[in-house]
């Protein structure tokens, strides 16, 4: 960042960090129907193997049809197989023992996002010039 005259500019960004408030959870622990009756119980406890949805973790399977490398926000479910959201989609049913904790969740998530070189192609609205909404 700079303030005042410039000459040149000497560089620019490759990649933006993009900030999405997802939240902290809910205390409601059941599921209504459209008439206001409960309909599921959910969990009384909002951690699960150490984990609590929103968290970023990594998640390394070594064989089997989800087998790779998974980084992204995780859902947990009290069975212990979670969902993991990454850049790409979501993966289900992936395993407690698989997942690697990298940030606790704060409220908010995380992503990258390729910086454009064409100020052109930015969007224009609430937000302001220059802030570009896409990306997950």
């Amino acid at each position: 960042m700079h303030v005042g005259d410039l000459e040149t500019v000497t560089g620019w960004p490759s990649v933006v960090l993009v900030v999405k408030a997802t939240g902290r959870g809910s205390y409601c622990r059941t599921r209504t129907d459209r008439y206001g009756f409960p309909r599921l119980r959910l969990p009384r406890i909002k951690q699960v193997k150490g984990f609590t949805t929103g968290d970023l973790v990594r998640a390394t399977v070594a064989k089997g049809k989800k087998a790779g490398v998974h980084t992204g926000r995780v859902a947990v479910r009290s069975t212990g197989s979670f969902n993991i959201i990454t850049r790409h989609g979501t993966i289900q049913g992936i395993g407690h023992r698989h997942v690697r904790l990298l940030q606790r969740a704060d409220g908010y998530g995380y992503t990258t996002y390729p910086e454009t070189r064409h100020r052109s192609t930015f969007p224009l609205g609430p937000e302001g010039p220059g802030f570009h909404a896409g990306g997950n």
